[in-house]
């Protein structure tokens, strides 16, 4: 899954390709992790992502359009002093490491052209975009590293910019076959071919060290030990090709895709190490593969980020509910015995005659329990015998009280709970910012969040997300537990049918009837789109309630998105993210 340096060599000409001698417009950085260059080209405007994010470092140009912080980081805004109107010169790469340099001619404040580069380093957590001088100074980097964190490589303002120390792998654009050979049957020990590969190759990633090993043993696992005369000779057909590819930039770019839809690797070479366990493409371009690969992932940890304070908000109060709830439920369980302080009562009653003042406890028979030994029960030795009768009494009517008082107080906590559990849901499908301030108006409104001082007027809300079946039937489905509300119980007709999954928090769904009986076909993407809009999308089956919207109803006082159903069928969906884009309405 790793974007490798030969990978890089393939984007390194894309680059060059689409965008030698475009202008830099304008410059963004949507979030600490990322910038966005806007390039003006001959045939339109280009968008350049860099990002650094461990999980996802990479450069491409990207069809998406991030949304930007009002006020601009320091680094952006140095960005934009130096390279605003600068034109990209070049884009160079030193052998295969993971590294992109974007040279750009630029004009200084004294009116004087200059070179500035642009370092992409792609290296997993330790990733950085650097902004070098032309004197091969670092101008500033998107992570400065100090001698306080590492006693390596310094990456800091006004230091020389230097390359990262060498691993000793040999490269395949300047080593021989016979090199590389030899220098494979000299690894000590019996390693699997793959593994052997990726120690010993600069700038190739486990997927073409394992798709290299395929294709040598045609599927059957190899150790460098274990290999006959013949493999040995398929394997240096099959590494001279692949470097023959990588030095002419000539590879195509694959992705291999899971029977869930979920992306599983891509490579410049076409990838046939997964069999039938996964759908190999091929992509129009390099970037519109890492465009798709990251897409789903990158929008998750975008919106992670800033929804980092109502995360911490949901996760305190649902942790203080179910502690809430587990202490009720040990204080109930106490209360299921008040039914013996009654009964001692009873007893101490019916053997007044018996007892007398200052005794500790007594031992009396239990006329509850024919034939069983007498029972002893604790009496206050300051109190008369019908005084500690009425004790108990007291004491059984206070848990009674109690017990009636804390199964209230456990429903509205699980009820409150489960509420909490639908916030998580939807603010785990949220999109974009306005999803983000849907979600806090509606956590402000139900007392979690104090409203902003100086807060103006009630913001236009979103409408629900809009789909067409297949035959026609168009599909209501809302974003948030307000807009649910909104949907089922103002916008939707009675005769709409209304579509929940099954005891799983999700989206309210309504397929618009207009006067029509919908069709199976109609009813089952319904379904499908409950399904994708809900916790149960990473399943493989979920079930579906659906019924008229006249049979829904909220209960008094119930939170937002809250309902009851009744006279409801259910059906089973297999949740499908590409089948629920192609129904979206444009």
């Amino acid at each position: 899954m790793a974007l490798d340096g030969a990978f890089l060599h393939h984007l390194k000409k894309e680059i060059e390709e689409t965008a030698a001698g475009a202008r830099v417009d304008k410059i963004y950085q949507p979030n600490r992790e990322e910038l966005l260059f806007l390039l003006r080209a001959r045939d339109g405007a280009k968008r350049l992502l860099l990002s650094a994010r461990a999980n996802s470092a990479r450069i491409h140009f990207t069809r998406f359009a991030p949304e930007n912080p009002k006020e601009p980081p320091m680094l952006c805004m140095l960005l934009r002093k130096k390279l605003a109107g600068a034109r990209l010169t070049g884009v160079r790469q030193t052998e295969l490491e993971r590294i992109l340099f974007l040279d750009f001619s630029a004009v200084n404040e004294l009116g004087d052209e200059e070179t500035l580069t642009v370092a992409m380093e792609v290296m997993g957590r330790y990733s950085n975009i650097i902004l070098i001088g032309a004197d091969g100074k670092i101008v500033d980097a998107l992570r400065r590293v100090d001698a306080g964190m590492t006693s390596g490589r310094l990456v800091l303002p006004g230091l020389l910019y230097r390359l990262p120390p060498p691993q000793g792998k040999l490269c395949l654009l300047t080593e021989s076959r016979e090199k590389i050979l030899s220098r494979l049957r000299a690894v000590p020990g019996d390693r699997e071919l793959s593994k052997t590969l990726l120690s010993a190759l600069q700038g190739v990633s486990p997927v073409v060290c394992r798709e290299l090993a395929f294709l040598t043993g045609r599927g059957a696992s190899l150790t460098v030990r274990g290999m006959t005369g013949e493999q040995w000779d398929r394997f240096s057909f099959f590494l001279g090709r692949t470097a023959e590819t990588i030095r002419n930039a000539a590879g195509e770019p694959w992705i291999a895709v899971g029977r869930d839809g979920k992306p599983l690797d891509f490579s410049f070479l076409r990838i046939g190490q997964y069999g039938s366990a996964a759908v190999v493409r091929k992509m129009e371009s390099f970037s519109a593969l890492l465009d798709e690969f990251y897409a789903e992932r990158d929008r998750i940890e975008r919106m992670r980020v800033r929804s980092q304070d109502l995360l911490r908000l949901l996760t305190t109060a649902s942790d203080r509910l179910s502690r809430k709830i587990n202490a009720q439920r040990a204080e109930l369980e106490q209360c299921s015995k008040r039914d013996l302080l009654r009964r001692s009562g009873d007893l101490i009653n019916a053997n007044l005659y018996r007892l007398q003042k200052g005794i500790k406890s007594a031992v009396l028979e239990d006329f509850y329990e024919e034939g069983q030994p007498p029972v002893t029960i604790p009496l206050d030795p300051l109190l008369t015998p019908a005084q500690n009768a009425q004790k108990y009494y007291r004491e059984y009517r206070k848990q009674r009280t109690a017990q009636e008082v804390l199964t209230v107080q456990i429903r509205r906590a699980r009820q409150e709970l489960a509420y909490l559990d639908t916030v998580f849901e939807e603010l785990s499908r949220a999109a974009d910012e306005r999803d983000l301030s849907e979600i806090r108006a509606e956590l402000t409104g139900q007392g979690y969040l104090r409203a902003p001082k100086g807060a103006k007027r009630k913001a236009s809300v979103q409408g629900p997300m809009r789909f067409v079946s297949s035959d026609g039937f168009p599909i209501l489905v809302g974003r948030n537990n307000v807009q649910n509300d909104r949907l089922t119980l103002r916008q939707a007709r009675k005769n709409d049918l209304w579509f929940h999954t099954k005891n799983i928090p999700g989206s309210h769904v309504v397929l618009v009837a207009g006067g029509r009986e919908p069709t199976p076909s109609a009813i089952a993407e319904a379904a499908l789109l409950a399904a994708v809009y809900s916790r149960g999308r990473d399943s493989s089956n979920v079930a579906v309630d659906y019924t008229r919207v006249r049979n829904v109803s909220k209960p008094q006082g119930a939170k937002p998105g809250m309902v009851i159903y009744v006279k409801n069928r259910t059906v089973y969906a297999k949740p499908d993210r590409a089948a629920a884009e192609r129904m979206r309405a444009q």
